[in-house]
């Protein structure tokens, strides 16, 4: 409590934020089950005891280390492909509508794609994918603006990689988000 959603937490308290994030991450988790392996990157580093009922058979957990938020999904890739992975894609936790489908797109279009990106309303995006680290996605990003996805896919294009745009999904970054999405979907 207090360190998650806290545009949320501006206007509905940070115990009512915590819960909404419970949700949405229960949702997603359940969304996921389908896949054997997945690995959660939680923050703070010392999170680890709460985040343990999202794990399932074969599943891991990894702390993302520090920094802005370029720096841990820079990490993220650099340590999953030096493990051997030959395709990894990252979804962050405010995007409760992504589902198995939506995953299994990403990884497909990897097989033909170096990036594979899934665009949120508000500018940034719900799902990035490569096929090999590139660290130059990550440097010199406005994260948490409505530039990111539009910076990244510039980025991208100027290193002449392959590029594959998922469907457009809504991060819930604030209450009023929040609240259009339990309307929508009846949560």
């Amino acid at each position: 409590m207090g360190t998650v959603k806290t545009r949320i937490a501006q206007t509905a308290g940070a115990e009512r934020a915590c819960a909404i994030y419970r949700q949405m991450v229960d949702g997603i988790v359940e969304n996921l089950s389908a896949f054997k392996e997945v690995q959660l990157r939680f923050t703070p580093d010392d999170a680890r005891q709460e985040i343990q009922e999202w794990l399932r058979d074969g599943w891991s957990a990894q702390p993302q280390g520090s920094g802005e938020l370029g720096e841990r999904l820079d990490r993220a890739f650099q340590e999953n492909f030096a493990e051997g992975l030959k395709r990894v894609a990252i979804i962050g936790s405010d995007c409760p509508e992504v589902g198995t489908s939506d995953v299994r797109a990403a990884l497909s279009e990897l097989k033909s794609h170096d990036l594979v990106v899934g665009p949120a309303v508000d500018g940034g995006y719900w799902l990035i994918g490569l096929r090999a680290p590139r660290s130059e996605l990550f440097r010199d990003i406005l994260w948490s603006s409505d530039q990111v996805l539009a910076q990244t896919l510039a980025r991208a294009k100027t290193l002449g990689l392959r590029i594959q745009l998922l469907r457009i999904l809504t991060d819930i970054d604030t209450e009023k988000d929040w609240n259009a999405y339990v309307r929508q979907s009846g949560v």
